[in-house]
């Protein structure tokens, strides 16, 4: 079932398209900072639902840094919610070298600017008399939604998985199954696909966790991790023959979180969306309300291109959708379809544009975004949640798309 890890095996084949995605626990330093921004973010919107805020966090050894802009009129206690983010995801032990209890909290944060406050109050088409009043987009930018049908959640099969085997490795640790281990971690999963780009199976999986100092690497920690995680979250049937499995290839991951490496919020945006699998505007999410397209629009291309595909009309789809600050209607949709569509790409677009409307406000109102929801999405992915009632992961669009694509009779 397993090959061993030191062999390599073949770079290239010619039977095989290789694709790999990874994912990061909620303990890896960057995660740490993406789950404080968004614990801000809820904390501000619980309280004052149409709070604007674009929060950074910067972490090290027993330090964390909150900076960025909010405006609200709800006092926010920074210190307490980093403390509290903190303790919850595990670093509450002085010999991790991020600890609650003891770390450094520094808030920078300053008001929104009045400039940029104008045009998402007022936006262009507003000022401009063409339409009655508008919630303006908070950023230009290009957003892209993906997926495709290769998994029950519409999701790639290797950033699916990858996030599956961190789950399970905080699950194992918090629930004291292997109580050996610590918050950071990693995985990365290879998958084979075949020529016509369906996934074959799994073909390597590397996991990297950190753990107590008198754990042995080579028997304990590699036969914990394959029993408890990797065979648990990958079926048989999932696997493209013997999986090549590497378990902490350096030999030792003691030290680890914001003392072992530094964490910045938004610095995992492929982790939080496809894996690379589809391409990604440069927006980051954590910390950001939702006038902030980088995140809405994120969201509703996602909403799009999981309707698309859960109507049949294509297996595989993204979605662009392209903004400019202070203008409420998108400048661009793109949807390629990747040969796969039953229509051609062009009809559903102008089915997307009769059906969902775009406009920053729109999608805020639909998809009910002004909620404090985000925290529990800053680790393991903003797609594909199946653990979470997501309003932008129904499929409640599937029917309407199919029908104003001119496909008779609604989706199973």
């Amino acid at each position: 079932m397993y090959r061993s890890g030191a062999t390599l095996g073949p770079l290239i084949d010619s039977d095989r398209h290789l694709f790999t995605s990874e994912s990061v626990t909620e303990g890896h330093p960057d995660k740490v900072c993406d789950a404080i921004a968004d614990a801000v973010l809820d904390d501000v919107l619980a309280a004052d639902p149409s709070a604007r805020a674009a929060i950074e966090v910067a972490a090290t050894t027993e330090t964390v840094i909150v900076l960025g802009e909010l405006t609200t009129s709800h006092l926010v206690d920074v210190e307490a919610i980093v403390r509290r983010t903190v303790r919850e995801i595990g670093y509450d032990d002085p010999g991790l070298g991020f600890d609650a209890n003891t770390l450094s909290v520094t808030s920078l944060i300053k008001g929104q600017s009045p400039d940029i406050a104008m045009g998402v109050d007022h936006a262009y088409e507003e000022r401009s008399g063409a339409d009655p009043a508008e919630l303006g987009a908070g950023d230009q930018g290009m957003m892209f939604g993906y997926a495709t049908d290769e998994t029950a959640d519409l999701m790639p099969m290797p950033v699916q998985l990858a996030h599956e085997l961190c789950r399970r490795l905080a699950a194992v640790r918090r629930n004291g199954l292997l109580p050996f281990l610590r918050p950071d971690g990693k995985s990365q999963v290879t998958v084979a696909y075949g020529p016509d780009r369906r996934p074959v199976g799994v073909r390597t999986v590397l996991i990297s966790t950190q753990h107590d100092a008198v754990v042995d690497v080579a028997t304990e920690l590699t036969d914990a991790v394959r029993e408890e995680v990797v065979d648990v979250v990958i079926s048989p049937a999932q696997r493209d023959g013997e999986i090549r499995l590497l378990v902490n290839p350096t030999g030792r991951f003691v030290l680890g979180g914001p003392a072992g490496d530094s964490g910045l919020s938004g610095r995992k945006i492929i982790v939080d969306t496809y894996g690379g699998m589809a391409r990604h505007g440069g927006g980051s999410f954590s910390g950001k309300d939702p006038t902030k397209v980088d995140r809405s629009g994120a969201y509703a291309a996602r909403w799009v291109a999981k309707n698309i595909v859960a109507a049949g009309l294509a297996s595989r789809c993204e979605i662009q959708v392209a903004y400019a600050i202070g203008v409420a209607h998108p400048l661009a949709l793109n949807v390629d379809t990747f040969g796969t569509g039953q229509v051609p790409d062009s009809v559903i677009g102008a089915a997307i544009g009769r059906v969902v409307d775009l406009r920053p406000g729109a999608i805020i109102e639909r998809l009910d975004l002004r909620r404090p929801i985000y925290r529990p999405i800053a680790a393991y992915g903003h797609f594909g949640r199946s653990d979470l009632d997501l309003s932008w992961e129904r499929t409640d669009l599937a029917d309407e798309l199919r029908h104003a694509a001119g496909l008779a009779g609604a989706t199973a």
